[in-house]
């Protein structure tokens, strides 16, 4: 089978299209074909080997091929697989799981995964299963925001964000999206009552409070985020500098237990089967759509990985790795 393999940090320009083995089943896992997968900001950082990137390894990479987003059809089952059968379409996340969806084929255990919806294309439910569920998380940990409450969105335009702020709307939150101004006409297009230019406006620094915020590019330290929040606010940082990730992950922790005020990461637990269920009715009810900003195919990868690193694209970047959409 053909895979996108890396063997060292770098550049997109590392990975190398490569014939490597189709692995075989174990006993509760299934073969998938591949349709389809998306970029994640976790599969640049281990691309290029950040100080996040590193975690699972120091010197080289740990998996040689990278991608957790994964949509298909059951090719093969295990001999101990219930919940699958052979021409099943699926989709899921294989962050914890392994990575390797910038492939032809990947054996996953039957529990990572879900059915595809028929009203799904693959290159849709691509798209879906770290940054949809991540972003209902967002929405819905601790408490579920209520109508009429005040949500701020940081990287509205990014695969999270775009989901993130039509989530948001759904709960009747009043929605703020921030970003690059190349995007906050799509952003204001899903629903965002208003938009603000990140370059120009920080929302860390101004004097309106907020009950929910989602941070998806955190740089400061925990109490500028904690001054923004209104009493019982909570804000949960996504992404951003690992100096803000230490900072709000301890000290935003400590200050959290004698507040009414929480601040926080999110720690996301992918593929849980009530978030995938909400998300589907979501987009059934045509309150949630994937937002696809432009597709790739395998052997582009590369050009794929360069063009989401320019932070210029609206929702997600999607890998099309079988051709029969």
């Amino acid at each position: 089978m053909k895979a996108a393999v890396y063997t060292k940090y770098g550049a997109p320009s590392v990975l190398k299209i490569k014939e490597v083995k189709t692995p075989i089943p174990q006993s509760h896992e299934v073969l998938v074909k591949i349709m389809a997968s998306s970029i994640n900001s976790a599969d640049i950082d281990m691309l290029k080997g950040t100080v996040l990137g590193r975690l699972s390894g120091l010197m080289k990479p740990s998996f040689s091929i990278l991608g957790s987003d994964i949509s298909g059809i059951v090719e093969a089952i295990g001999s101990e697989v219930t919940l699958f059968k052979v021409g099943d379409e699926v989709y899921g996340d294989m962050t914890g799981s392994g990575f390797g969806t910038f492939a032809e084929y990947k054996t996953v255990n039957e529990k990572v995964l879900s059915k595809k919806p028929d009203y799904l294309t693959f290159l849709e439910a691509a798209s879906l299963p770290s940054a949809g569920v991540i972003a209902l998380q967002s929405i819905t940990n601790i408490k579920t925001i209520e109508p009429g409450q005040q949500v701020l969105i940081n990287g509205a335009g990014g695969g999270m964000g775009t989901i993130a702020v039509q989530m948001a709307k759904a709960f009747g939150a009043y929605v703020t999206g921030v970003d690059k101004s190349v995007k906050l006409v799509m952003i204001k297009t899903l629903g965002a009552d208003r938009v603000m230019d990140y370059e120009v406006e920080n929302y860390a620094k101004l004097d309106t409070t907020y009950d929910r915020i989602v941070d998806c590019q955190a740089f400061h330290g925990p109490l500028k985020y904690f001054k923004r929040l209104n009493a019982d606010g909570i804000f949960y940082m996504i992404g951003g500098s690992v100096s803000s990730l230490l900072k709000v992950g301890i000290y935003g922790s400590l200050m959290s237990l004698f507040s009414t005020k929480k601040v926080g990461l999110l720690l996301g637990r992918p593929n849980r089967k009530e978030d995938i269920r909400t998300l589907e009715e979501l987009i059934q009810q045509r309150t949630l759509k994937p937002i696809i900003d432009k597709c790739f195919k395998l052997d582009e990868i590369a050009e794929a990985f360069e063009y989401f690193e320019t932070g210029n694209f609206v929702g997600k970047i999607v890998i099309e790795i079988t051709d029969n959409q």
